[in-house]
C-alpha cells in the first residue's frame, strides 16, 4: 500500500499481524534494508499486535526521485502513515538508520508514541564512524551497491554470523542489490546521516519509555555510542547482546525478541 507524505511523495507501507489489536508496532529499516528485513522478527508479534512496516523515501518500494531528506522529514513520514491508518499511538522499533528516525519521532511527536525501541543506535558521530561513512559513500559513487555491500559486510555483521548465516551471504547480496539498484537514491538516503548534527542534547526531552538494544561486537557503531544515547534519554534501559554485531534483526533474533517482549 502507499500513502502520500506531506510533500506529496509516495511512501510504501504494509500492515500485518492482528488487525483487531489496540496495540501497534512500527518497524523501521536499516540503511539498505526494506520491509523484508523484518520477516524473521514479525512472526513473534503477529498474534498480539498490529504490525506496520514501511520503506523510507529512497528505500525499497517508496519514491526515489525526490530531494535529499533529513531525519525530521523521515519522522514526519512515519506520522503520515499513522495518520493514514488512524493509529493514535504506536511503539516504534528502529534499527540503525531506522533508530535515528525513531529518535526524531520521539522528540517531534511524543504524543503519538507508546514506547520506543532503538536497536544499534547512536546520536553522535566519531572520527572512526566518519571514516567508515566516507568509505561507504565513495564505494557507492564508484561501484554502486554491489561494491558497498562487499565493503560494508564486515562492519554490519559479526564474526559468528559468517560461521552460521541465517540467510546465506550470496543470497543476501543478490536480494539487497536488487532492492538498491538506484545509486543516487542510496546516496540521498546516506546524506541524512552525513548532515545530521550531534543529537545528544535533543534526546534529553524524551519522556517515552525507551529500550536500547546493542550488539557487543558491533564494529560500525561501537557500544560507547549507544551508551551516550542511554545517558541522554532519561530513564532509558540499555541491553547489550553478547557475541553479536550490528544487524540484530539477522544476528540476534531470539535475543532481541525476548528483550522487546519483556519491555512491551
Amino acid at each position: 500500500m502507499y500513502c502520500k507524505t506531506t510533500d506529496n511523495l509516495s511512501l510504501y507501507y504494509e500492515v500485518a499481524g492482528n488487525p483487531q489489536s489496540a496495540k501497534t508496532l512500527v518497524f523501521l529499516n536499516g540503511l539498505s534494508q526494506s520491509t523484508l528485513a523484518w520477516v524473521l522478527t514479525t512472526p513473534f508479534f503477529k498474534n498480539d499486535y498490529k504490525i506496520v512496516l514501511m520503506d523510507f523515501i529512497f528505500q525499497g518500494q517508496s519514491e526515489k526521485k525526490a530531494e535529499v531528506r533529513n531525519f525530521d522529514q523521515h519522522a514526519a513520514d512515519v506520522k503520515s502513515v499513522l495518520d493514514e491508518l488512524k493509529i493514535a499511538k504506536a511503539t516504534l522499533i528502529g534499527l540503525s538508520y531506522g533508530s535515528l528516525v525513531g529518535q526524531h519521532f520521539a522528540v517531534l511527536f511524543p504524543e503519538r508514541l507508546e514506547k520506543l525501541i532503538l536497536m544499534s543506535t547512536f546520536a553522535h558521530k566519531t572520527p572512526y564512524f566518519e571514516a567508515i561513512e566516507l568509505g561507504w559513500g565513495r564505494a557507492v559513487e564508484t561501484g554502486g551497491y554491489p561494491l558497498l555491500f562487499d565493503i560494508m559486510l564486515p562492519s554490519v555483521l559479526g564474526e559468528e554470523y559468517f560461521k552460521n548465516p541465517v540467510i546465506p551471504i550470496d543470497m543476501m547480496r543478490q536480494a539487497r542489490t536488487d532492492a538498491n539498484n538506484d545509486s543516487q537514491a542510496l546516496l540521498k538516503l546516506m546524506r541524512a546521516t552525513k548532515d545530521r548534527p550531534d543529537y545528544r542534547e535533543k534526546l534529553r526531552v524524551i519522556k517515552t519509555p525507551t529500550l536500547i538494544i546493542h550488539g557487543e561486537k558491533d564494529m560500525l557503531i561501537l557500544s560507547h555510542m549507544a551508551e551516550e544515547v542511554h545517558k541522554n534519554i532519561p530513564g532509558s534501559r540499555l541491553e547489550i547482546i553478547k557475541g553479536v554485531g550490528h544487524t540484530l534483526n539477522l544476528e540476534a533474533i531470539p535475543q532481541s525478541v525476548a528483550l522487546i517482549k519483556g519491555f512491551l
